[in-house]
């Protein structure tokens, strides 16, 4: 977990600062109310943009939020700063949605999933995808018991009853943040496979963030780079992923902690 954290915050202090405003305190600690952990910036109480007191139930989860916060020099960057508003909006929930809402939106996801849709042409490209991904859709199909099938033209594959049923009773198994988590990742990978399977710890978030860019990361092959403008861009989705994946692993690890306390 440790090591998701330190990556999570390198790839945030590598990332490009756009829109900011100045800094307005000297530091962010941890402050407990009600077994729920806060943010002080200074001593004044972090809120959400909803005017809420910004709360976690895990520590970690919250020692991270602060170091977000700690790591803002002159200017703070919101942009930047993913673990916060990823629990802004679960927080704050402005458009009111469920457990179910998110998990119907993520399950209806997976046809469109990047990974399924290979090139149609018996080149390179195809050859490049069959190796790379195949094997993360072998793994989805054998991680929950589905047939979902890649396809190699515009036709959609199908979802069958089953497939349905078993992603979704996994995802409802986590709270609402981390369903919303899981949506910032799969919205920014473009891929509901690719994020499950970092959550499993099939995938690094590098190695998935390169998997759902494959095709242009091929096309780089061919053409080169520009690595400010590439380099920058792949550190800002690693960034945001890393910041979606620790999200989940903390607040499940925390759940996990309060079950296993109640049993005993």
């Amino acid at each position: 977990m440790n090591f998701v954290l330190r990556r999570y915050l390198i790839n945030l202090q590598q990332c490009r600062s756009y829109a900011t405003v100045k800094k307005f305190f000297k530091s962010a600690t941890l402050q407990t109310s009600n077994g729920k952990y806060e943010i002080a910036l200074d001593q004044k109480k972090l809120k959400t943009p909803g005017g809420k007191i910004f709360q976690v139930t895990s520590e970690p989860l919250a020692n991270a939020v602060a170091a977000e916060w700690n790591l803002q020099r002159e200017n703070i960057d919101r942009s930047t700063m993913h673990l916060t508003s990823l629990l802004n909006t679960a927080q704050d929930n402005p458009n009111g949605l469920t457990k179910i809402d998110l998990t119907n939106y993520l399950v209806n996801y997976l046809p469109t999933d990047t990974v399924l849709f290979q090139s149609e042409k018996e080149d390179e490209l195809a050859s490049v995808q069959a190796n790379e991904w195949d094997p993360v859709i072998l793994w989805f199909n054998k991680q929950f018991q589905a047939d979902l099938r890649k396809s190699n033209d515009l036709s959609s594959p199908q979802l069958s009853a089953t497939t349905r049923m078993n992603v979704s009773k996994y995802l409802l198994s986590h709270d609402e943040s981390s369903l919303h988590a899981i949506t910032f990742s799969v919205d920014s990978l473009k891929s509901v496979i690719l994020t499950l399977a970092i959550l499993h710890r099939m995938l690094s978030t590098e190695k998935a963030v390169y998997l759902s860019r494959l095709e242009e990361e091929f096309q780089l092959g061919f053409w080169g780079r520009v690595e400010w403008a590439h380099d920058s861009s792949q550190q800002e989705l690693q960034s945001r992923v890393s910041a979606a994946i620790l999200l989940v692993h903390l607040t499940s690890t925390t759940t996990s902690l309060k079950i296993k306390s109640a049993a005993q």
